[in-house]
């Protein structure tokens, strides 16, 4: 009886879902920021490497 008791008071709490959503956008805007900076990366190393290659010639 007491561990349906704390197992029905566990299930209706909400006081992590607020972290655990924090703890989500954070991840995705963290990934939305790992892409961008790769590709912005991928992109200055082609200009940098074109520029290389047509000042060599």
């Amino acid at each position: 009886m007491q561990t349906a008791r704390i197992l029905r008071r566990f299930l209706t709490r909400e006081d992590g879902q607020d972290l655990l959503e924090y703890g989500m956008l954070a991840a995705l805007i963290a990934l939305v920021a790992l892409g961008a900076v790769q590709s912005v990366g991928n992109t200055i190393n082609t200009v940098f490497w074109s520029a290389i290659a047509a000042a060599s010639v």
